[in-house]
């Protein structure tokens, strides 16, 4: 029997017909940000009837950079009486799309699969509040948390974060800016193909994979313009956590990153790994060399989105001591 290409089913639900014909390297991403916004939204809501029932879904109102923000907190089944572990998920989207509605799906099948209590941060996005509002809003989101972890029902000393793209860089920007800070770190980071530099991805040559689906260079460049104001910042250590000296990265917590072959920001995550693995941090990291950036956000028509999640969660799960 001939061995099934797995990399049929993502084509098949991309309708690679379609996509064959525009042209991803030249398009114009710079259009309205609303309707970014709107295909982004529409996208993440897929029927999937094997979606994990929760214990417990609450909407919180907590502490940001400026001003009260939106959170979700999830608590799957089976997690048990806490103080528990917890996750402090951030999501993706280039600082300028998705919110905790939008992420959802995912973060129900994070919670089921590492039997852990989530907590879904909804930080302010541009180009309606520029760096480092984001940024704040995560540092600000993470203490409330630490704060408030008896009311959650979570233990301090086993709280993890984690988040995909740009909110994987707000995850590593955390662990950085706690250990800077001496404030209080995460136990645990989960990095899903994260945005580790906002300067440039054009100076590297990108196959049509890479530089085609999800996040061109000129789609980079539309979410960097739209959140750096200066271009002086793109280099600044907090949105560009892979150009902080070395002793930023000494004593941090352990992690796992998780990267995609097809992916433009891949180089950048494995240096990131490097970095970290360099000063001591204990590292894992897995590649799916067939996917590409954002598949994840894929659960509705891509069996190996959901297992990635799952794999993840139970991953985290385990090093936090909930499985």
């Amino acid at each position: 029997m001939t061995k099934p290409d797995p990399r049929k089913s993502f084509w098949s639900a991309l309708k690679a017909s379609d996509i064959a014909k525009v042209d991803w390297a030249n398009i114009d991403w710079k259009q309205s940000t609303e309707g970014l916004r709107e295909q982004f939204e529409s996208a993440s809501h897929a029927m999937e009837p094997d979606l994990p029932h929760m214990a417990e879904i609450s909407n919180l109102i907590i502490d940001g950079g400026s001003g009260p923000i939106n959170a979700r907190y999830y608590v799957p089944l089976g997690a048990g009486i806490g103080p528990a572990p917890g996750i402090v998920f951030f999501h993706g989207g280039g600082f300028v799309l998705g919110d905790v509605a939008s992420y959802d799906t995912f973060c129900r099948r994070l919670a089921a699969a590492a039997r852990c209590r989530v907590i879904s941060v909804d930080y302010r996005l541009a180009p309606e509040h520029k760096f480092p509002s984001a940024h704040d809003d995560a540092s600000a989101a993470w203490r409330w948390v630490v704060a408030n972890a008896a009311m959650l029902s979570l233990d301090t000393e086993r709280l993890a974060v984690a988040g995909d793209s740009a909110g994987g860089n707000l995850s590593a920007y955390i662990c950085q800016d706690m250990k800077r800070t001496k404030g209080p770190l995460p136990a645990f980071q989960l990095l899903l193909y994260p945005l580790v530099q906002f300067a440039d991805i054009r100076a590297k040559k990108l196959s049509l994979q890479e530089g085609g689906f999800f996040i061109s260079p000129s789609l980079f460049e539309y979410y960097r313009d739209s959140y750096i104001a200066d271009p002086g910042d793109r280099m600044d250590r907090r949105v560009s956590p892979l150009f902080a000296p070395d002793e930023d990265f000494r004593g941090l917590p352990p992690a796992h990153i998780l990267l995609c072959g097809w992916d433009p920001l891949k180089h950048e995550g494995q240096a990131y790994a490097d970095k970290l693995a360099a000063q001591g941090v204990s590292v894992t990291v897995k590649t799916y060399s067939d996917m590409v950036h954002g598949f994840m956000n894929m659960t509705g028509v891509l069996g190996k989105a959901r297992r990635a999640i799952a794999d993840a969660g139970d991953l985290v799960g385990r090093e936090l001591g909930a499985r």
